[in-house]
């Protein structure tokens, strides 16, 4: 019995290691060529054959990017913008997502199901009314006009992802928070929110990717670098038919390295239950 598991064990290292790897290589294999295509001088970038690995390398493009562009504006703009709109996504995401699971009022259920309608609205169909509604309070052109933008699809997202965690967690801790003298409020940031940072922890990174790499709304509510993201300010890597691939490789891997990073460090906290074993029988 036990060489036959072990013969097991030794089948399914064998099929699993082929499959992570070329998985590995399908998830890295973009960056890779992003960064040496941005390392390679434009003689080597169009050479007929595809040089895999750069024989020189140089700076030049990189050095385009953040001193003879605008690219350090659109970074700052886009930090400033999905963090802001990742902020406040969670806050109301989470006071939505608790009075909707834990409270009882009239007319709950059809705001969460109206919650993941909205989610389902095709971007296309909102930002022409969008737009109209940004210019006449004075907002267009402005980070802040984004972030109220980007809201309309955050906030549903961050509430109904929060709601079906919330449900998770015991309803007996927060019972006996109460008992103990505890508020509705304290009892959220005490008992709740400690027990549910893996889904907060998802729930932002979520949102920050979903802001950070908008398109159609930053490309329609802005016009001038001062407000431009860096998703906009990619395209002016591009003049009329010819395209800089050297300095487009350069900021798009600058780009993709702020989620990556952030991902990498929110790993564990995705990965941990740390509701497991809460309530004892």
């Amino acid at each position: 019995m036990k060489r036959s598991g072990g013969i097991r064990r030794s089948w399914w290292r064998l099929f699993t290691w082929p499959v992570l790897g070329v998985g590995l290589f399908w998830t890295l294999f973009p960056f890779y060529w992003m960064l040496t295509t941005a390392l390679k001088p434009n003689d080597d970038m169009y050479r007929p054959e595809p040089l895999l690995v750069p024989v020189r390398i140089t700076l030049s493009h990189f050095h385009k990017v953040f001193f003879d562009s605008h690219f350090p504006e659109f970074f700052r703009n886009s930090a400033i913008v999905a963090l802001a709109t990742t902020v406040l996504s969670l806050l109301v995401g989470i006071f939505a997502a608790y009075a909707i699971v834990r409270l009882d009022f009239r007319g709950k259920n059809l705001i969460a199901r109206g919650l993941i309608f909205s989610y389902l609205i095709p971007p296309v169909l909102l930002f022409i009314p969008l737009f109209e509604l940004i210019f006449k309070v004075g907002l267009l052109n402005t980070r802040e006009g984004l972030i109220l933008a980007y809201l309309t699809f955050t906030v549903p997202f961050t509430t109904w992802l929060l709601m079906g965690y919330f449900r998770t967690v015991p309803v007996a801790l927060e019972e006996a928070a109460l008992v103990d003298g505890c508020t509705r409020l304290m009892a959220l940031f005490r008992i709740i929110l400690p027990l549910s940072t893996p889904a907060i922890v998802v729930t932002a990174l979520f949102s920050f990717t979903l802001s950070w790499n908008e398109f159609l709304f930053a490309l329609t509510f802005t016009s001038n670098p001062v407000s431009q993201t860096v998703t906009v300010g990619l395209t002016s890597t591009v003049a009329e038919d010819v395209f800089f691939w050297g300095v487009m490789m350069a900021a798009s891997f600058l780009i993709a390295i702020p989620p990556v990073v952030l991902y990498l460090l929110g790993q564990r906290w995705v990965v941990r239950g740390l509701t497991a074993g809460a309530v004892k029988g």
